[in-house]
């Protein structure tokens, strides 16, 4: 890889966070090397880090099922019905997979965290310890549909992973990516106009951070075709509001719910198909908390 340079955005905890010229898409340096990301993944991430998350997970599914449910949606739009294998990259918890495993879908996941495969296998999903490299890519097998949800942010070589997935996927295949929206207008309003420090910037968990036109250029670069776009309920919105989620974990926890119950009451009205309409024009305009692009190989 050739030398990182770009327009420096900001500084913290010791790194430089910059729209890399060589990459495409901001991100942090110097880049961590792989034995302090592999020890945080494997040890930390889900114990010291996140110790709610799979008690939030659980509280959360009904919720969860319905974006789960938007996003195999998309994926039976772009493909044969006879064509219904699908891998998770950084499968997490595993709710994804038990999902589509619910809707008649052969799938599997790879997972660096021993604490979440556990807890996904006694869900009854296939998932395995590992990371996707070269070597595990081979042993998996090919794929019509990949899926890597808040993968990218934590990876040293986006690219890199980006061509190994295409070279996994079925001609035609689809890969889903989400990733958070960064550097989005709502949160550079916040930074402008009132004391708020880039808070979305965590150089320990984000290496990368991406634009719904970054993220794009990205998959583009890869020769995908990209067929879907769209964001998530902006959240930032609620600070734009006085709500100060920043550092108060109830009051945040609070805002989500008030997502959750939004989308929950147009699911149960039949409008959730005015949701995704909003959602992937907030895309165009980079708003949302998330990013998820689907793309064509």
């Amino acid at each position: 890889m050739s030398e990182h340079i770009g327009r420096k955005l900001d500084s913290k905890e010791g790194f430089d966070i910059i729209e890399c010229e060589t990459c495409g898409f901001t991100h942090i340096s110097p880049l961590p090397s792989f034995e302090i990301l592999d020890k945080f993944y494997k040890e930390e991430f889900y114990v010291t880090e996140k110790p709610e998350f799979f008690k939030q997970k659980q509280e959360d599914e009904a919720w969860l099922n319905l974006q789960y449910s938007d996003r195999y949606d998309t994926f039976e739009q772009y493909l044969p019905n006879t064509r219904r294998t699908l891998l998770d990259v950084g499968a997490g918890a595993g709710y994804f997979l038990k999902h589509g495993q619910q809707r008649g879908w052969k799938v599997k996941g790879i997972e660096p965290s021993p604490h979440a495969v556990t807890y996904a296998q006694q869900m009854g999903v296939d998932e395995i310890v590992g990371y996707l490299t070269s070597e595990t890519s081979k042993a998996l097998g090919k794929f019509d549909v990949i899926n890597a949800s808040l993968v990218l942010e934590h990876v040293p070589n986006p690219i890199e992973l980006i061509e190994l997935m295409y070279d996994m996927l079925n001609d035609g295949g689809i890969l889903c990516i989400s990733t958070p929206n960064d550097y989005n207008p709502f949160q550079q309003t916040l930074t402008e106009v009132e004391d708020y420090q880039p808070w979305w910037v965590c150089p320990k968990h984000h290496i990368n951070y991406f634009s719904p036109d970054s993220l794009q250029r990205l998959l583009e670069r890869q020769e995908f075709t990209v067929v879907h776009k769209e964001s998530s309920f902006p959240l930032d919105m609620f600070l734009l509001m006085g709500d100060n989620y920043i550092g108060n974990g109830k009051l945040g926890r609070n805002c989500h719910h008030k997502r959750v119950r939004f989308e929950s009451q147009l699911a149960k009205a039949g409008k959730n198909d005015l949701k995704r309409a909003l959602y992937q024009a907030f895309a165009t305009l980079n708003i949302g908390r998330e990013i998820c692009i689907y793309g064509r190989k």
